[in-house]
């Protein structure tokens, strides 16, 4: 795991007032922008005959198998078991992964801070803001990184059906196309979505500025962090002249009122 993950942002009202707060949102997994984000379309690994009557016997080998289930079990054929298996596996399957799109909140990190796609799309085209965590802080004990894949992954279905083990459906929620692996993902995740989480002053530790903000977001910004976390460091962006690079240098701020006491203004 990296000692620090990034956050990028828009330069909008609600960034400010996160920032002013402290907050990180959790946001529903229906929101994202790619339809196959958290890959919860993927194929039940069809098991082969041996399977199916392994997952016979462990069924009739739970006590707490109902009577009428268990004579079925022992009634039905190897391609009728294997039928009716698939379809429980669907249903269990979109049961978890509805429960996780309507109950849960995720928020998303990056272990970049200066790829320029990052910025084009969720750093306002280079007029935003980058906020770099201090990893080991919360809410990131249980941060997840996001596999990139080619196919869609499949499920096993012994493990789904009887021995009710999710975490293989978890995964998925951290899985993505290898179309998005420049984002270089990994996920936080709240039980409750809309949720918005307070972390601690020092869980930020510096917030980088695009090569295009604005003066006064910046200026608002330095206001912001200057009120209530004054260890926070604080990078200008500048576009690089000889490479596909944005730069970043450090720079300490100095309002108006306090250059005026200087002299300064």
């Amino acid at each position: 795991m990296p000692l620090r993950l990034y956050k990028y942002e828009d330069p909008t009202a609600q960034t400010l007032r996160n920032l002013k707060g402290q907050v990180l949102y959790f946001g529903s997994p229906l929101g994202f922008a790619d339809p196959y984000d958290c890959a919860l379309t993927p194929s039940i690994r069809v098991p082969p005959d041996s399977e199916v009557e392994v997952i016979r016997r462990r069924y009739l080998d739970l006590p707490s198998t109902p009577p009428a289930a268990r004579r079925e079990l022992e009634s039905l054929s190897g391609v009728e078991l294997r039928h009716a298996l698939m379809r429980a596996g669907r249903a269990a399957l979109e049961e978890v992964a509805g429960e996780f799109l309507r109950k849960r909140g995720v928020t998303c990190f990056s272990e970049l801070n200066d790829n320029l796609l990052m910025w084009a799309h969720c750093g306002g085209r280079y007029e935003g803001i980058c906020l770099e965590f201090a990893a080991e802080a919360e809410p990131f004990r249980n941060i997840r990184q996001v596999q990139y894949v080619e196919v869609l992954p499949t499920i096993d279905l012994a493990s789904l059906l009887v021995d009710r083990d999710f975490k293989q459906v978890m995964d998925l929620f951290c899985t993505k196309s290898t179309s998005w692996a420049y984002e270089k993902e990994w996920r936080a995740m709240h039980t409750v979505a809309g949720t918005e989480y307070v972390y601690p002053a020092e869980a930020l530790t510096g917030v980088f500025f695009g090569p295009d903000v604005d003066s006064r977001s910046l200026e608002i910004v330095c206001l912001i962090l200057q009120g209530q976390n004054d260890k926070v460091r604080l990078w200008q962006g500048t576009r690089s002249t000889t490479e596909f690079r944005v730069l970043f240098k450090g720079f300490t701020y100095t309002s108006f009122l306090e250059a005026k006491r200087r002299g300064l203004a």
